[in-house]
């Protein structure tokens, strides 16, 4: 983020709305809006919205395995294979 150029008070967000939307749809750089001095919220569009999100998910499932991994919670790869193809058999 070029904090120079996107970081604007909360007055130039109030003024110009449309422009910011246009500017961020297209830079797909997120603003940081501030009042009275301190930074107040961050306007992104939201196709990087998504994908922040989607990163944050996938961020959860992975530090939720090595819990489950310190915690002695997994068994060999080819054990649960075998237990996959058992069960299409039936």
């Amino acid at each position: 983020m070029k904090y120079s150029t996107q970081v604007k008070p909360i007055s130039y967000l109030k003024s110009h709305a449309a422009e910011i939307v246009r500017d961020i749809s297209e830079s797909r750089e997120p603003m940081l809006i501030t009042q009275n001095g301190e930074a107040k919220l961050v306007e992104m569009d939201v196709r990087s919205y998504e994908e922040h999100a989607e990163t944050l998910a996938l961020l959860k499932i992975l530090a939720l395995g090595n819990r489950e991994i310190e915690q002695g919670k997994l068994r060999p790869a080819a054990e649960v294979f075998a237990e996959m193809d058992k069960d299409d058999l039936q």
